[in-house]
């Protein structure tokens, strides 16, 4: 276990330990109700450690379906109701110093009316913010409550993600505007990944949400059911900006390789019509060059200036026309 904590409507959450947590749930089913009213469990569980599932099975009243999910893997962000209980799966950005956005952990959630249980293999940024709430005194009167705080903090984590990511974009847009090389396409490419990626992960499936909000359980209280409703609008604000955001991307992607391909093709020209001009006098040059009778102007005394001045004109003719061809154009 990571961490165990005991809330109350009207106090901020205690920390407890594993032998108090087993108390807390005997005395619970002794009496049938809590031992304050209004008080529930909330535990957080490390998955990488192999007796943290024992623990779960043996101590805890869990539905098969949880255990189910565990196994299964599943990666997809949803809230769902089932069997009187609130089921999620949270995806969220793994906790590390240098903060890269594209290492997604994963978070399994059961909450009821009096506990909530949480589990996941590596540590989520989300979930640490979560922590460090409740250490700092915040009360919370229910379950979900606590679960709309996490989606509260998800939510705000990828708006962070994406105001990160749009101060780079500036910074590129800014260098592409004013004319000077840059060598960011690739920083673009990644930044499209990671925005699409995080995007498909993170964002909660609309259909479970909205069938959770038209029959949500019978002890979710009201005000819960509207900081739901709440977290969801705020999710697809989020989610807005971040498809806006990608397409900002591709459109300066698109920029970036349309200036690329006019910087080739200028440069392709510049070739040619270098070919173009050189073309007579190679061509001149390998037909006197041949060491055979007949040769005219051999003879004649004017004739190098003959040949140059023909040259000359056969290259101008060809500039005129390369030229002409580039203005059609």
């Amino acid at each position: 276990m990571v961490c165990g904590f005991v809330f109350s409507s009207t106090r901020a959450g205690r920390p407890v330990d594993a032998e108090e947590i087993v108390e807390w749930l005997h005395e619970h089913q002794a009496n049938g109700e809590s031992k304050q009213a209004g008080e529930f469990l909330w535990l957080h569980f490390n998955l990488a450690h192999s007796a943290s599932e024992r623990w779960l099975r043996s101590q805890l009243n869990l539905p098969e379906t949880f255990f189910d999910a565990l196994r299964e893997g599943s990666h997809a962000t949803r809230i769902e109701h089932a069997d009187g209980a609130l089921r999620a799966v949270v995806n969220d950005v793994m906790f590390n110093p240098e903060f890269i956005p594209s290492e997604i952990a994963t978070l399994w959630i059961y909450a009821n009316q009096r506990n909530i249980v949480n589990a996941r293999l590596k540590p989520l940024r989300s979930v640490d913010r979560l922590r460090a709430s409740v250490r700092e005194g915040e009360i919370f009167r229910s379950p979900a409550e606590l679960l709309v705080h996490l989606m509260h903090d998800q939510a705000d984590l990828l708006g962070q993600i994406v105001r990160r990511t749009s101060a780079d974009v500036d910074r590129i847009d800014d260098r592409f505007l004013s004319q000077r090389p840059t060598q960011n396409r690739l920083d673009l490419g990644a930044m499209r990944r990671t925005l699409t990626r995080l995007q498909r992960m993170l964002a909660p499936e609309p259909g479970a949400i909205f069938r959770l909000l038209a029959r949500p359980p019978r002890w979710l209280q009201q005000e819960d059911v509207r900081d739901l409703r709440e977290s969801t609008e705020e999710f697809s604000v989020v989610l807005s900006d971040m498809a806006g955001l990608i397409e900002r991307i591709r459109l300066l992607q698109e920029e970036i390789i349309s200036r690329l391909e006019e910087q080739n093709n200028r440069t392709l020209f510049t070739l040619t019509l270098v070919t173009v001009l050189a073309m007579p006098i190679n061509i001149g040059a390998g037909f006197f060059g041949m060491n055979v009778g007949g040769i005219p102007f051999a003879e004649n005394r004017h004739g190098f200036w003959v040949m140059v001045l023909l040259v000359a004109g056969f290259t101008g003719l060809a500039g005129w026309w390369a030229f002409r061809r580039r203005k059609e154009r």
